[in-house]
């Protein structure tokens, strides 16, 4: 795969994957309301999935050594990968309950990480157990704030 495309996929979904589940969490925790939640989710994937892409756009363009092709390819494939990845955690959110999407979300996007993770470590040599952690724990200490976030957002307004 070009190294533009697997530059805007992997930065993509990894992005989608870590604030789209740190912002339901955090949503949930705080408001407990799905309306809340899938308002989230669509912002994500509107908004953040436009700023990610032209931040790769700039960065690409700022290392000086990258066609304009490869720039544009960057930049719509992380777009992209974070817009359709990001939707996909509507589909349990509108399914199931509440707390029950929030379940499956986490099983989902950190499945997703871990995979990515995985072929990241082996296209590298590296041991998969070592990528794979580090990138899981990181989520999951995003995951954690953003709940313990939520949590106490959620105290102040009671």
């Amino acid at each position: 795969m070009e190294d533009s495309l697997r530059t805007g996929i992997s930065f993509g979904l990894t992005s989608a994957v870590i604030t789209t589940l740190g912002l339901m969490v955090g949503l949930q925790s705080g408001t407990h309301s799905k309306i809340v939640v899938l308002a989230g989710i669509l912002t994500i994937a509107i908004a953040d999935a436009f700023s990610d892409a032209l931040g790769i756009h700039v960065s690409k363009e700022a290392e000086n050594k990258h066609t304009t092709r490869q720039i544009w390819a960057a930049t719509i494939s992380t777009f992209l990968a974070k817009f359709l990845f990001a939707l996909t955690f509507v589909v349990p959110v509108i399914l199931f309950t509440l707390s029950t999407a929030i379940i499956i979300s986490l099983i989902w996007g950190l499945s997703i990480l871990s995979i990515l993770s995985y072929i990241i470590a082996k296209s590298q040599s590296e041991p998969p157990w070592k990528i794979v952690g580090e990138h899981l724990m990181i989520a999951t200490v995003v995951i954690g704030i953003t709940h313990w976030v939520g949590d106490w957002l959620g105290k102040l307004s009671a």
